[in-house]
């Protein structure tokens, strides 16, 4: 098909040579030989009257009038993914798809088991590829190379749906045998003692220290770092450190490790843990299905948790009061 004599299957050869910077990768992604793509960049060349892509030591890199087409060419495929390729019914006993959705090591401990077994009860056939989050995640999800952002949402985009799954309080977590774990955790206490805390890669705004920070003018002493979530209640055994975590985390993991539960001794702001879709794909028959998936996998995840908390009693969590 042409349109103002542009082969438009060169703009999906376009989108590939602009993602990957490359003849080679971005032929493996077409599923096309290099002189094919190859002969594809000529062709777009000479449309666009624009090199488009040159050489710069042992890459290539895109023209300005590359940079400027990148965005709107993507916006122009997922649009047509979104209107023409998707199927206009979805069963999930027979689905072939694949949902690609950005979560945490968090949200994949604590939630995700809950979106599997609901799955697997109404026979889902469709495959689940779940992501590690990175930087700008909304680019992921305006590329189409994400259904769903499932992450905080001060990091969602305005540009797009969105809606809160559930909300998530906060809890100290510290060695059962430690100093720390005696009497009530102070304000005082929590601000002496070392800290273990999750650092995020690349630009994902305000981290829990900045805001920490705002708020009381004072930082913490950062004594170990950790690129995931789930593993800093584990990294307060045998130490007089402290972790500050996500409760229904500190709960999922407290039977496997020597830890005890305290009680925040700062008000901290509960995490509001958002879901966000592609304006283009709000009425995507599997996506509308998986959405409802996933509140239904909330309410299942709040009565587990419910019983999790009856046998979890534990009266050093209740104890003490917020201090400041």
């Amino acid at each position: 098909m042409r349109f103002n004599r542009l082969d438009l299957n060169l703009l999906v050869a376009l989108d590939a040579l602009l993602t990957e910077c490359s003849i080679t990768k971005a032929s493996e992604r077409l599923n096309l030989s290099p002189s094919a793509t190859s002969n594809a960049l000529a062709r777009l060349r000479e449309y666009f009257d624009d090199e488009l892509l040159v050489q710069v030591g042992r890459r290539m890199e895109p023209t300005p009038r590359a940079q400027g087409l990148q965005e709107a060419v993507r916006d122009v495929l997922v649009r047509v993914d979104s209107t023409i390729a998707i199927q206009p019914e979805f069963d999930p006993s027979t689905s072939d798809r694949v949902f690609r959705i950005f979560v945490s090591d968090y949200t994949q401990m604590v939630f995700v088991p809950h979106v599997l077994a609901l799955a697997s009860e109404e026979r889902c056939t469709a495959r689940f590829e779940f992501l590690p989050q990175v930087s700008n995640p909304q680019r992921s999800l305006e590329r189409g190379e994400a259904d769903l952002l499932i992450i905080p949402r001060g990091f969602l985009s305005p540009d797009h749906p969105q809606e809160t799954l559930y909300t998530e309080d906060f809890v100290c977590v510290v060695w059962r045998d430690s100093a720390l774990a005696c009497g009530e955790l102070t304000f005082e206490r929590y601000l002496a003692a070392g800290h273990v805390l999750m650092q995020p890669t690349g630009n994902f705004g305000d981290s829990f220290e900045t805001w920490f920070v705002k708020r009381y003018g004072v930082t913490r002493r950062v004594a170990v770092t950790s690129y995931g979530f789930s593993a800093l209640p584990a990294m307060v055994v045998g130490t007089e450190l402290i972790a500050t975590v996500h409760t229904r985390l500190a709960r999922v993991l407290r039977p496997a490790w020597p830890i005890e539960l305290r009680p925040a001794p700062l008000p901290i702001t509960a995490m509001e843990q958002g879901l966000q879709w592609h304006k283009y794909r709000a009425q995507d028959p599997g996506l509308v299905w998986l959405r409802g998936l996933l509140r239904s996998a909330v309410a299942r995840m709040d009565v587990s948790r419910s019983s999790l908390c009856a046998q979890q009693a534990d009266p050093g969590e209740r104890a003490g009061k917020y201090s400041s």
